[in-house]
């Protein structure tokens, strides 16, 4: 009776075997599945919390430019209204005998009195230089490309506010310039910002510094 009601049992007691071994193996499965999701969701969490660190060292370029353009806008915007109110229609200051001078002139060229014929096409510029300068901006990781931009941003806008409001019409008016150094042309702090601000992208441009921080060598 025993033998026959071990025969029997085998088959339920290696039943409850199997039984217990595919619970084991599902449980090991379900626990490899949750691991695997848990990683799986990890890494997009690590690349989010890396993507808004990136983010707040581009608005502070942003920023960098803004500021740099505000400051090189005003110190022009300053320096012209200073001119016009004491300068202009009076004799020449010499600041350093005859190698610098303030002189007080109304230039309806380019920088420098270049291209005073073109007065509207040199407005035209200005103001696609200025929403290319915005556009890029969006893309800027670069300090140095930050303060570059500033630069020509601000002498873009000193110079642009000239063409718009000063006489003898919009878009046709004539810029104000004051710095006269012996055997160059006369110019402003707008065009001085313009220039610096070219340089430095040329140096940076050999250097192989790009807007967005990258650095390449060719």
């Amino acid at each position: 009776m025993a033998e026959a009601e071990r025969i029997i049992g085998t088959p339920d007691s290696a039943g409850a075997d199997g039984t217990a071994a595919s619970d084991e193996s599902a449980a090991h499965e379900e626990t490899a599945a949750r691991g695997g999701a848990s990683d799986h969701d990890g890494a997009p969490a690590a690349d989010g919390a890396a993507a808004p660190g990136e983010r707040p060292r581009g608005r502070r370029r942003i920023v960098a430019l803004f500021v740099v353009a505000v400051l090189a806008y005003l110190l022009d915007l300053g320096s012209k209204m200073l001119v016009v109110a004491e300068l202009e229609g009076h004799e020449p200051i010499d600041l350093i005998g005859d190698l610098l001078r303030l002189d007080a002139i109304r230039n309806p060229g380019a920088a420098f009195g270049m291209g005073e014929a073109f007065t509207i096409i040199f407005t035209v510029i200005a103001a696609v230089v200025i929403a290319v300068i915005i556009r890029l901006a969006r893309k800027l990781y670069s300090l140095p490309w930050a303060i570059a931009l500033g630069l020509l941003l601000g002498g873009a806008l000193g110079n642009l506010t000239d063409r718009i409001f000063r006489s003898p019409g919009v878009f046709e008016g004539a810029v104000v310039d004051f710095i006269a150094p012996a055997h160059f042309a006369v110019f402003n702090l707008a065009d001085s910002a313009i220039v610096c601000g070219g340089i430095l992208i040329v140096i940076l441009s050999f250097r192989g510094l790009d807007p967005d921080g990258t650095v390449h060598k060719d």
